[in-house]
């Protein structure tokens, strides 16, 4: 018969640190969707900004096959999306803005996709939790809860920034997540 020594009762010690640690950290973060979120908007307002200034004015015009968007298109596709979205998770007025084209100048789209994080954290700064369930108009009229743009958000960013690293990829750039650590 083999003698059990404590090293038998780490994994359940273990498991029980960690089971009355989780209505701890519960307690503490009422908003965890807001707060995940707003945590990935500093992220992504880096990223998706430094992506769009990465291309060469002169390829904004680039699309990778002809039935894909230009890189123009996606620029000004996130700005629209952003203040759309932002404005309908914040629960605020969507920005008043001049009507961007795809063809606009490089510095143009540059300076619109900026404004539109910058309203994106204007208009989430004070929203929390408790609105999620609330009913929203969606694309097309639809009804959703709040959540939705929430999601939508994420998920946006997250598709935006992947076509706009292929695109500077097919240019022989590389997007920011991938370029060495200065």
């Amino acid at each position: 018969m083999m003698k059990q020594g404590h090293s038998g009762m780490l994994p359940i010690l273990t498991f029980v640190v960690i089971t009355m640690a989780i209505p701890s950290f519960a307690q503490q973060n009422k908003n965890p969707v807001s707060t995940v979120i707003k945590d990935m908007l500093t992220r992504q307002h880096k990223n998706l900004v430094a992506a769009v200034e990465e291309m060469p004015a002169d390829k904004f015009n680039f699309r990778p096959t002809p039935l894909q968007e230009t890189f123009g298109h996606l620029a000004m596709h996130i700005t629209e999306a952003n203040n759309f979205l932002c404005a309908k998770a914040g629960d605020v007025a969507e920005p008043k803005t001049e009507e961007l084209k795809d063809t606009d100048s490089k510095d143009k789209l540059v300076t619109a996709l900026k404004a539109s994080f910058d309203f994106c954290e204007s208009a989430v700064s004070k929203a929390d939790d408790s609105k999620l369930g609330d009913t929203i108009e969606a694309f097309g009229g639809r009804k959703q809860p709040r959540a939705w743009a929430w999601i939508g958000m994420a998920s946006n960013w997250a598709d935006h920034y992947g076509a706009a690293a292929m695109y500077l990829r097919l240019n022989g750039l590389l997007p920011p997540t991938a370029q060495p650590k200065k």
